[in-house]
């Protein structure tokens, strides 16, 4: 299987029935390639909770092809206001960060804490920021705290320090589980945690009045809805979102993956097939 799954590219063919995108469009295909449109999560509007779900890069071959084959209903035209570097995160690091704020809660003016400050937590963050939130960053890596406060955080410190306020809401984006017990801890009453990854270490044994009590919340996010996509990057035009991209050739993608591994990429790596 061929790995990609935040594709930007250019409609070069079109299959039998296929209309909505002529030659020669710019389009975006995400993680979410298809769902079965039949089974009671896809008929209540739930569609990334799909039991027959197929991924980009992961059930068919994704963006580090040269062409890559998607159904047109899962595509997304993308706005003229971002080139194709700065399109690219857009379609998973933003799209996923996006669904992870709306499962966080956080109240009108609220305090949001964001563990992880990677591809998706530094456009997150800008969406927050955009609706008035103030935004407390956690992570361990010194570049990832400078990028947070250059973007408007309030601040940024370590992983496991405490807020300088209790926090309405907090996202994980580190793949910790770990840091669960540290999160629940940095919650006010009624506070929400957001899980993003699709992978996370085992978490700890909670405690229930330490960690859960006063009805705090502990949610995840699987997938995302194409209703999702569509939102994001529409705001993202709107803002405009600003992705931090360090750019690979394609002959440089095991380059990029060890930087990914060691924590030298800052915000988001993106890799040009045809460069």
């Amino acid at each position: 299987m061929i790995p990609g799954h935040q594709v930007v590219g250019e409609v070069v063919g079109i299959g039998p029935g296929s209309d909505r995108f002529p030659l020669g469009s710019r389009v975006g295909v995400a993680w979410l390639r298809s769902t079965c449109g039949r089974c009671r999560f896809c008929l209540r509007g739930a569609e990334n909770l799909c039991v027959r779900p197929e991924f980009t890069g992961w059930d068919h071959d994704g963006g580090f092809a040269e062409e890559v084959v998607a159904p047109e209903a899962y595509v997304y035209a993308l706005p003229a206001a971002f080139d194709d570097l700065h399109a690219a995160p857009l379609l998973c690091a933003g799209i996923i960060g996006y669904r992870a704020l709306a499962r966080a809660a956080v109240p009108d003016g609220g305090v949001l804490g964001l563990w992880g400050f990677g591809a998706s937590a530094h456009l997150t963050m800008q969406v927050a920021l955009h609706r008035g939130h103030r935004v407390h960053v956690f992570t361990r890596a010194p570049e990832g705290r400078a990028l947070a406060l250059r973007l408007g955080a309030a601040s940024a410190q370590g992983a496991a320090d405490p807020p300088p306020e209790p926090l309405d809401s907090a996202i994980l984006f580190a793949p910790a589980g770990d840091l669960v017990p540290t999160v629940m801890r940095s919650l006010d009453r009624g506070g929400t945690l957001s899980i993003a990854g699709v992978h996370l270490s085992d978490v700890p044994q909670l405690s229930y009045a330490d960690h859960l009590f006063e009805e705090r919340t502990i949610t995840s996010v699987t997938a995302n809805t194409r209703a999702d996509g569509t939102a994001l990057l529409a705001l993202a035009a709107e803002i405009p979102l600003r992705a931090e991209v360090t750019a690979y050739r394609f002959d440089q993608v095991d380059q990029a993956l060890g930087d990914l591994a060691t924590d030298r990429v800052v915000g988001t790596a993106v890799v040009s097939v045809d460069g």
